[in-house]
């Protein structure tokens, strides 16, 4: 919902790009750092317990983004939303995961399919109540986020409880090679993703907060479609390695030709960017409970770690980089760091072969 109003924002408080990133960068950062908590809290309290807390904190903090007298404030403000976020976004998959009796694949499919029409109806949304005043899509989060909060407590279960751990589990994970290297490659992933929902709305110029809004829409439907359909429809007959190579490698194509294009052949580019984002957002997904040999909460919590880094990096960086040498450099930046992770994943080929069994099923977990 906050993806259309950065333009918005930087005019009505006289904020460059670069320190307008800092509403998402601060978001991020925090929500990187709490996945060490996130992880470890749901198995102390419980995982319902964790999502009521997680949504309870988006839902105060986005309130008070909506009354931020400032960008400074409005910054710090993003930073506690982010800890609500991340108590709740790694909790929602592991209930979800432990919940099913199918394939982690189908677990990850209906989750990738949530995920993907919040994506699409969120900057819809978003660019609808920014039309009116940049305010309002702040107190429309928390709106939804409170109908959300009664909806967990009366609907969602606790499923079975899984050990304690405490935060030393998640570096412990992250010393297990192939949870590590799958992290880093997610890194750069990550960091593309979020150069293109937190910063390319700024290379947009001349369009209104809903016209932006149509934008994102159009991006976040396929990601939806490309999550659910399309990668339950390739995955079986490419295997999650194949698919995930070709589609990172579309991925950099499209961001190098996002260098060179303005206008409405980058908003293009953008739109069509949704479609290999769902299946990169899918396939990262499963993989990462897949190739690890650690509980749900602590493989989800180690992975989220540190591939949240790379997107902290994302907008201020992109920011930065747009401002001094050019609107469209971003975007080469990112391909870069994509193309880097691509040439990991492509030469850890055995490894991963290793970590999942002759089915694309991971083995139990310790």
């Amino acid at each position: 919902m906050v993806d259309p109003l950065l333009a918005l924002i930087a005019g009505a408080m006289g904020a460059s790009p670069a320190q307008v990133e800092w509403l998402f960068t601060s978001y991020i950062g925090v929500m990187s750092l709490a996945m060490l908590l996130s992880g470890v809290m749901a198995t102390r309290i419980g995982g319902r317990k964790t999502l009521l807390l997680g949504l309870g904190t988006v839902v105060v903090f986005a309130a008070a983004s909506g009354a931020a007298p400032d960008l400074t404030v409005l910054s710090l403000v993003r930073g506690g939303w982010g800890l609500g976020n991340a108590l709740f976004t790694t909790t929602a998959l592991s209930i979800i995961v432990g919940a099913t009796t199918g394939p982690f694949s189908a677990a990850i499919t209906l989750y990738e399919a949530a995920l993907g029409l919040g994506i699409a109806s969120g900057p819809l949304l978003g660019g609808f109540l920014g039309h009116f005043q940049w305010r309002l899509p702040f107190f429309g989060t928390a709106a939804l986020m409170f109908i959300a909060f009664w909806w967990t407590f009366f609907t969602v279960h606790e499923t079975r409880r899984e050990p304690p751990r405490g935060a030393r589990h998640i570096f412990e994970a992250l010393r297990h090679r192939m949870v590590l290297r799958h992290a880093l490659i997610g890194l750069s992933y990550s960091y593309a993703f979020f150069t293109i929902l937190a910063y390319s709305p700024l290379t947009l110029k001349g369009l209104t907060t809903l016209a932006l809004g149509y934008t994102y829409f159009g991006w976040g439907i396929l990601v939806a479609f490309a999550s659910v359909y399309v990668v339950n429809r390739l995955r079986p007959v490419l295997g999650p390695l194949p698919l995930l190579s070709l589609d990172l490698a579309g991925l950099v194509v499209l961001f190098a030709l996002a260098g060179l294009i303005q206008g409405p052949g980058l908003l293009v580019l953008i739109v069509i960017s949704g479609f290999f984002c769902g299946i990169a957002n899918a396939v990262f997904t499963s993989l990462a409970m897949e190739v690890s040999p650690f509980i749900r909460s602590i493989s989800s919590g180690a992975y989220n770690f540190l591939r949240w880094a790379g997107a902290a990096l994302a907008p201020v960086l992109s920011g930065v980089v747009g401002e001094s040498f050019g609107l469209n450099v971003p975007f080469w930046l990112a391909g870069a760091v994509l193309a880097t992770g691509l040439v990991v994943l492509v030469r850890s080929r055995a490894l991963y072969d290793v970590a999942l069994d002759p089915s694309g099923r991971a083995p139990e977990k310790a």
